[in-house]
């Protein structure tokens, strides 16, 4: 039993990250609902006086929003489908294997980690034009495939290397394969795994600005994160209510997909992760 002191202490400090976690998305929530003469007030409120729509429809009124996120979630949902399918052999064999293959996997985990973005983007946009696919959604989706694959790769293969491989050897005695063994019985087991290497995919492409500001040039095919820019004009003036309306309602896809895999999401971060 713990005492009733540290059992105290524990609570308050969960209690003060949630609300420090919490408080940014509480204030943006209730930017979103005040009005233009609130906001610029120098008198601060955290709940609003006169709660107001005018933001939301402000925010709607920009030409392509909508657009934007149905470009957002079919370039995360794309790119979370294909990068966690590509994983699963992967990891499989990294944790699985040992040899030439897991180390030229394990290094190319590494050195994706260690260069930094910038260095990589200029290359990366002479390629997709030699090849047709700048301001293209499918070659935003193979750019974040790549930028999430490593991660991913990593993620995964430590929940593979919790699953016992003696329930593998059990499948084999009974006749099994290594392809029906993977997809019978390590499958069901990793998917905690996949439910958290799923969301933190499809977190990451859905958010991801740099790549596309650079990818993207015509505003039909513009992601939510560069929709949402253009509320700030050319002379840095920031519309900060629609702003803050455009903001709440890009989290909603995010909020929503959490929530499908809450269950297995929390499962999976307190398993074995971070295995190695």
């Amino acid at each position: 039993m713990k005492k009733p002191t540290t059992r105290v202490l524990q609570y308050a400090a969960l209690t003060a990250f949630l609300i420090f976690l919490g408080f940014p998305l509480l204030w943006l929530t209730s930017t979103a609902f005040k009005s233009s003469t609130e906001i610029n007030s120098f008198a601060v409120h955290l709940v609003p006086l006169q709660p107001t729509l005018e933001n939301f429809a402000a925010a709607f009124e920009r030409q392509g929003l909508v657009r934007a996120a149905g470009n957002s979630i079919l370039v995360a949902v794309a790119t979370t489908i294909i990068s966690t399918l590509l994983a699963i052999p992967g990891a499989y064999v990294m944790a699985r294997f040992q040899g030439k293959l897991r180390t030229i996997g394990v290094g190319y985990i590494l050195i994706s980690q260690i260069f930094p973005v910038i260095l990589v983007i200029i290359p990366l946009f002479l390629f997709l034009r030699t090849i047709g696919l700048v301001d293209s959604l499918v070659g935003l989706v193979i750019v974040y495939t790549v930028y999430t694959l490593p991660f991913s790769l990593w993620m995964l293969q430590g929940y593979v290397s919790a699953i016992p491989f003696d329930i593998e050897e059990a499948a084999s005695i009974d006749g099994a394969n290594k392809l029906q063994a993977l997809r019978r019985v390590v499958l069901p087991l990793l998917a905690p795994g996949l439910a958290a290497t799923a969301m933190f995919a499809f977190v990451s492409s859905f958010n991801e600005f740099f790549f596309a500001l650079v990818m993207l040039q015509s505003p039909e095919s513009y992601t939510l994160p560069i929709a949402l820019a253009t509320f700030i004009g050319g002379e840095g003036k920031v519309a900060v209510g629609p702003l803050a309306a455009g903001a709440v309602l890009s989290s909603i896809p995010s909020i929503v997909f959490f929530t499908l895999l809450q269950k297995r999401l929390a499962t999976g971060l307190l398993s074995g992760a971070v295995k190695g």
